[in-house]
């Protein structure tokens, strides 16, 4: 059942490329149907999953390299699934809001198709040589969409990116091969690997986090591992940028949370130093993003500050704040493409993304006004949006664990509403008209809304989504309970 999902997409890169029509609307439409059919099957299996249910549902093995125990074991719990279903929705938007696209538009949607085949195979892999095969392979397609498709510095960006990712990853596969050594009959399984490395040395489960570490870390990315993502963010086309953010940075969080489960001692042993690393993460980020004038790169480095958020959320190591972090994923998720997308369909109108270059918005085109806004306000999490229910989960658990000190965090808190509240009066509330822009369109509208709608739905009606994750979420919990 995982396999259809997984390959469903790369069915669509080969349509799309071995399609003879040379109109570039046709390609997108054969890109929306495969992105669409991919999100209906995501839902289903949605449908068909018992938070309550095994900890793995979902699961089927075959043979890969018997001699090296490698399997292409695939499988989901809760967490994984709230990634799909996230990453599934996400790729959807990228290739709606790029109807227009003509220059390269058959490469673009091809690449675009199978980073989302490589995105759902990182979230249901169980085996961790299959887990790194689909990690890397996240890279060439976003490597030649920045490349290729990309901005004036196109290529400088694409160049940190692949190098920035490709060091991470060494780490992380000198670690796995470790784990690997250390498993019940030297097995990639994600399973068996657990149960080796819960028996390792507290030394040894240290040194073999720390590479794992480096390689989730520059993904996420937090502080000092960050330096690829502004320049990626500001260079790649802004459907990229959705994906990027909305997904990509998920990876690492995702993949820290399975190594918490599989190195438990060296989370332990390493959670307040997490925590310190969290929070400068996210008061770096937060201060980089006031001192932007440009609109992408503020919403970049706000990115980092988001993302010390998770992983604040999983160093507190309890229920509350775990099921926080993974929240948090998805909302940032959803706020962060809202921002993009929008950002990037201001830049396609007036080839600017200096905010002295706006004037207000809200006169002339009060759909840009609005999204502008609200994403802002989801951003640093107002009441009513996901981002609140994911940070009062990690404030609260974080409270559990630390007392007192998270009064630091809320000052971090407090800068990045400082400058999301900034952008919106610049932009959205009093001020000099803005030039001449075109407001959005019906698509462009659509893919908004079904965002905005998504964020406020979960910050509403949070259940459906804290039910999904609770099984899960309490299964890595009680491996730190003592």
């Amino acid at each position: 059942m995982l396999k259809v999902l997984v390959f469903m997409p790369v069915l669509g890169a080969v349509a799309v490329a071995l399609l003879p029509v040379a109109r570039a609307l046709w390609l997108w439409r054969v890109a929306m149907f495969f992105a669409l059919a991919t999100l209906g099957y995501a839902l289903w299996l949605a449908a068909g999953f018992d938070p309550a249910g095994p900890a793995i549902q979902f699961h089927e093995s075959r043979p890969w390299n018997v001699r090296l125990g490698s399997y292409f074991a695939l499988g989901i719990d809760g967490i994984a699934l709230a990634m799909v279903l996230l990453a599934a929705l996400l790729s959807l938007i990228a290739v709606l809001v790029s109807r227009r696209m003509e220059a390269g538009a058959r490469l673009y949607f091809t690449l675009v198709l199978l980073l989302e085949s490589a995105m759902l195979g990182v979230f249901t892999a169980r085996d961790w040589s299959l887990f790194y095969v689909f990690w890397e392979a996240t890279l060439l397609p976003l490597f030649f969409l920045i490349d290729r498709l990309g901005g004036p510095n196109r290529q400088r960006a694409a160049l940190n990116f692949f190098l920035y990712t490709l060091g991470g990853s060494v780490f992380m596969l000198v670690s796995l091969l470790f784990l690997y050594d250390a498993a019940p009959g030297h097995s990639f399984a994600m399973g068996d690997m657990a149960d080796g490395g819960r028996d390792l040395p507290l030394n040894t489960q240290l040194l073999i986090f720390a590479g794992l570490f480096i390689g989730f870390g520059v993904k996420m990315p937090v502080f000092p591992l960050h330096g690829w993502l502004p320049l990626a963010h500001v260079e790649a086309p802004s459907p990229v940028s959705i994906l990027l953010s909305g997904v990509l940075l998920k990876m690492g969080a995702y993949g820290l949370i399975r190594a918490a489960e599989t190195l438990p001692a060296a989370l332990l042993a390493t959670q307040d130093w997490l925590a310190l690393l969290a929070f400068v993460s996210l008061l770096y980020g937060g201060i980089l993003a006031w001192r932007q004038q440009d609109l992408k790169a503020m919403v970049a480095y706000s990115s980092i500050s988001h993302m010390g958020v998770v992983l604040l959320g999983i160093a507190t190591l309890n229920v509350t704040g775990l099921t926080g972090a993974v929240v948090q994923m998805v909302a940032h998720g959803l706020t962060a493409a809202t921002l993009f997308l929008v950002v990037g369909l201001l830049y396609q109108r007036t080839h600017s993304r200096d905010l002295a270059d706006y004037g207000c918005l809200l006169g002339r085109a009060p759909r840009f006004a609005f999204f502008i806004a609200f994403g802002l306000l989801a951003a640093i999490g107002f009441p009513g949006s996901a981002g609140f229910i994911a940070e009062l989960h990690v404030l609260v658990g974080s409270f559990a664990r630390w007392g007192g000190w998270i009064v630091l965090v809320l000052a971090g808190m407090l800068i990045g509403a400082a400058y999301g509240l900034r952008v919106v009066g610049r932009l959205c509330l009093k001020g000099l008209p803005a030039q001449d822009i075109a407001d959005m369109t019906r698509t462009e509208t659509t893919a908004a809304a079904l965002l905005g709608l998504t964020i406020v739905g979960l910050g509403v009606w949070p259940a459906p989504l804290l039910d999904l994750v609770a099984g899960s979420v309490g299964r890595v919990a009680r491996l730190f309970a003592n």
